[in-house]
């Protein structure tokens, strides 16, 4: 018989990209999204039963829910009863963490603990992920890994905490197989156009597409450690392979600036990057994580993991995404990366 797993957040760029790996691996997929008035479901529409190219859409199952909603929750994994549960369901961004400081906690931090009494409650052997973050570690000196002090510098990597903790007080207190992967950034064609390395590359297509002057950006010093969603999610899976629960930092173990995305974009499209980037303080934030390196030693030796795609891979593929949404032809504007890349 084929696993089953729930996926909260599956709308969303890493749900979309597990939803497909999970598929392609035989298991019949139930995401949970959120009744609205406008349908944002456009990263899984290519899965969803009816769509002649993709069989697999009949082991494609979508309920709707609410982390805030404790009780569908419950009836949710009494019914579908999962093998596995990936708890991707966020609000995921941090500048607005800022502005929405209370349902940021009740999503991502209350919405955890809700989903996890779900399952000590059902006694099911049902295997848990929450996806953590490295925003977690906040001002903690990188190379960051799993033993690294936390120190938290948004509602957002705040709520994460207290989820992160939860699932491991759920794994130590009640026995579930329950994993953290703590992941660091990791963008891709489908990251949110409100996040930053979409903006730039988004940013890009418009100035190209004759539709934008500039390209306005907020603290170009921070630095991150970027990787594909799509090698990410596959260590999220590995994880619930284990004979044992454990919690793993996922990188690259590279760190770049936000200036550093935003030269090797331009460099890519061929343009000059200082005649369109404004530094705009209304996209700063009132503190904000100067430096994220992970460490993933741990999951390269326990999980066989590692990341496949380059950084200048990652950010070709952006660019190309959104030059071809913008209905430019990417073999005149986008140089080819060299072979080794």
């Amino acid at each position: 018989m084929a696993k089953s797993a729930l996926v909260t957040g599956i709308t969303g760029q890493d749900g979309s990209y597990l939803a497909e790996l999970l598929l392609e691996k035989g298991y019949e997929v139930h995401g949970v999204v959120r009744r609205s008035s406008s349908m944002n479901r456009g990263r899984i529409d290519h899965l969803q039963h009816g769509n002649p190219s993709h069989p697999e859409g009949s082991r494609f199952v979508l309920h709707y829910g609410d982390m805030t909603d404790s009780g569908g929750l419950n009836r949710l994994v009494k019914s579908v009863k999962p093998d596995e549960i990936y708890n991707l369901a966020a609000q995921s961004h941090v500048g607005i963490s800022f502005d929405q400081p209370e349902y940021t906690g009740d999503t991502d931090g209350l919405g955890t603990t809700r989903l996890l009494e779900a399952v000590r409650t059902t006694g099911l052997p049902t295997r848990f992920y929450q996806a953590s973050t490295s925003e977690m570690f906040g001002l903690s000196a990188p190379p960051q890994s799993e033993t690294t002090p936390f120190h938290p510098r948004s509602p957002y990597a705040a709520a994460k905490v207290y989820a992160h903790w939860m699932t491991v007080n759920y794994r130590e207190a009640h026995g579930l197989f329950a994993c953290s992967g703590i992941l660091f950034n990791h963008e891709s064609p489908r990251r949110g156009e409100n996040f930053v390395t979409r903006k730039v590359t988004r940013g890009i297509a418009q100035i190209l597409a004759g539709k934008a002057e500039n390209l306005r950006l907020g603290n170009l010093d921070s630095k991150r450690d970027w990787g594909h969603a799509r090698d990410y999610v596959e260590a999220m899976w590995l994880m619930l392979q284990q004979d044992e629960a454990d919690d793993y930092v996922i990188a690259t173990g590279e760190t770049r600036s936000v200036s550093d995305f935003v030269q090797a974009a331009f460099k890519i499209a061929g343009l000059e990057w200082q005649k369109y980037v404004v530094s705009d303080e209304a996209y700063m934030r009132p503190a904000d994580v100067h430096e994220l390196r992970g460490d993933a030693s741990k999951a390269a030796a326990k999980l066989g993991w590692k990341p496949r795609t380059s950084f200048d891979e990652l950010v070709h593929e952006m660019l190309e995404h959104d030059l071809q949404l913008e209905g430019l032809d990417t073999t005149k504007h986008l140089k080819r990366l060299p072979a080794s890349a």
